[in-house]
């Protein structure tokens, strides 16, 4: 058997350690369609389950929902006509031996949410940077809610504390709905507070409630669009709802092809997304 010294394998070890976990990091827990993500100049829908990467872009259509799972158990939300790009996402170990997750964030346009605790107790500590625009919020541990749009950036605290970050001047916010808001090329506003109403109204925003038509993680439900005994109809129609921002896929029969959309959260969100891909298609697709 081949032997090696010790300081070699000490030191392979410590690379292999000190890989990024990236592929882990953060992936899709849900999706409200039209959502594509692009990579490697390529587009394709965003599916429940993908395994998000660096310098990838998620871009979300009209009344469009997402919802990602990050690997220590935090939850980011986009609301609808909304870019993310993603920069470095890394998964490493401190020197004390606990997980340190870091994502590096840019809401390019549209609403965002970043809330801890939503899939369970923490099992790492968080580092995430999130710039909105010319605005830039570091999250260590905390619920947020802000957008980017052409007339402002902002930034609203829900639970926590973070510091934001324009120009040269940088804002702690520390209390529950304390918000920054800046007018595009124009100073920041003196940081104030948002009222609940508000709140509750963003909020809504970037939530996939029942009955949008999601695609979720466990979901049982499916749409079946068409089927048919031609697999070149049955891929002409997958790659037309693909195009269109929709996880279709081809289901073979003992006789023939089904198209369908499958994992569909509840029976709520099956009529929705039939009704919705019904307009698309200009034809009634079936349920089963």
């Amino acid at each position: 058997m081949l032997k090696f010294p010790a300081m070699v394998m000490a030191l392979l070890c410590f690379m292999l350690s000190a890989v990024p976990a990236f592929a882990r990091t953060l992936t899709v827990d849900g999706v409200v369609s039209p959502a594509w993500v692009e990579r490697a100049s390529k587009r394709e829908p965003l599916t429940v389950g993908m395994q998000l990467n660096d310098n990838d872009r998620i871009i979300t259509g009209g009344r469009a929902r997402v919802m990602l799972r990050m690997s220590e158990g935090s939850a980011i939300k986009l609301g609808e006509n909304t870019t993310l790009a993603l920069g470095t996402l890394t998964e490493t170990p401190k020197p004390d031996k606990t997980p340190l997750v870091s994502v590096s964030l840019d809401v390019v346009k549209g609403a965002f949410r970043f809330t801890t605790g939503v899939f369970g107790n923490p099992r790492a500590e968080r580092d995430a940077n999130v710039k909105f625009g010319v605005i830039t919020a570091g999250v260590r541990g905390t619920d947020l809610w802000g957008r980017s749009v052409d007339v402002d950036d902002l930034v609203c605290l829900l639970e926590g504390k973070i510091s934001v970050r324009h120009a040269k001047q940088e804002f702690v916010l520390n209390e529950a709905a304390q918000i920054l808001v800046v007018p595009r090329n124009e100073k920041a506003k003196p940081v104030s507070k948002m009222s609940q109403k508000q709140i509750a109204e963003w909020s809504l925003e970037t939530e996939i409630t029942e009955g949008l038509g999601a695609v979720r993680t466990g979901g049982a439900f499916r749409v079946e669009l068409m089927r048919t005994l031609d697999v070149n109809a049955a891929r002409a129609l997958e790659a037309r709802l693909k195009e269109a921002g929709y996880p279709a896929v081809i289901d073979p029969l003992k006789e023939g092809y089904a198209v369908c959309v499958l994992g569909i959260a509840t029976a709520k969100d099956r009529d929705a997304l039939q009704v919705r891909l019904k307009s698309l298609l200009a034809g009634a697709p079936r349920s089963t």
